[in-house]
């Protein structure tokens, strides 16, 4: 599959009209699956499917099987930003005056702590401000400026270094690409899956760590990371 695949992307880099339906009809889920996130934005479902679409088309003008990832990996950060791009651009995408005034004023907290040696956690911050965690988490992301992975880096849209040109001369880009669909894995399993995943392996706790903080046992601590791991090999594997 993935050979035909990659047929039917030279075919459509090519200017194959036919080629390129084919992978866009082929790829249908992928694509809802993406622009589902951006639903009740003020945007209508048709025009999401087609700005989806125009990201699609991108991905496959750009893709290169020297990327090392699948292609289906590589076009959702692009079908996500064109997306993106087009809400913050038309203007849908509205940030309060008091989240964007949380968001510097956290910002401003955070600079004061590490300037003294402290990386404050989600909870403390929370704590200090009197909101919820969630309310951090919102406020910081709100802040945050989205960025295509082919948006020019010298301020020349034309001929300038693009940031995918950046991380593929790093040679990180598979190991972006694969930190976004990660992300939305971590977010498809069940609650005590998803605890065992982010004290394991964003917090370094051990299994007999997490095993006495959930009242369970080390053993099944470890069946639910290795069956959660093998999962994650499945969707991330290149065919």
């Amino acid at each position: 599959m993935f050979d035909e695949n990659l047929a039917l992307i030279l075919l459509a880099k090519n200017g194959d009209s036919d080629a390129k339906n084919d992978l866009i009809n082929q790829n249908y889920p992928l694509i809802k699956s993406v622009i589902k996130r951006y639903k009740n934005k003020g945007v209508d479902y048709c025009d999401l499917f087609q700005l989806g679409c125009v990201g699609f088309v991108k991905a496959i003008n750009n893709f290169d099987a020297s990327f090392g990832v699948k292609f289906s990996t590589y076009a959702v950060p692009m079908i996500a930003g064109e997306v993106k791009r087009f809400l913050r651009d038309d203007g849908t995408i509205k940030v309060s005056r008091a989240l964007k005034t949380l968001s510097i004023q956290i910002k401003k907290f955070i600079d004061l702590k590490q300037n003294q040696g402290i990386k404050p956690s989600l909870e403390e911050i929370a704590s200090h401000f009197n909101v919820d965690v969630q309310e951090v988490v919102f406020a910081m992301d709100a802040s945050i400026y989205p960025v295509s992975l082919f948006s020019s880096v010298d301020g020349d849209d034309d001929s300038g270094s693009t940031l995918a040109d950046c991380i593929e001369a790093k040679d990180d880009f598979k190991q972006n690409l694969d930190h976004i669909v990660l992300k939305d894995l971590i977010k498809k399993l069940n609650e005590r899956e998803r605890k065992i995943i982010i004290m394991r392996y964003y917090r370094d706790k051990t299994q007999s760590q997490i095993a006495k903080e959930l009242n369970v046992s080390q053993v099944q601590v470890s069946r639910i990371e290795n069956k959660v791991l093998e999962k994650f090999k499945k969707e991330l594997k290149v065919d």
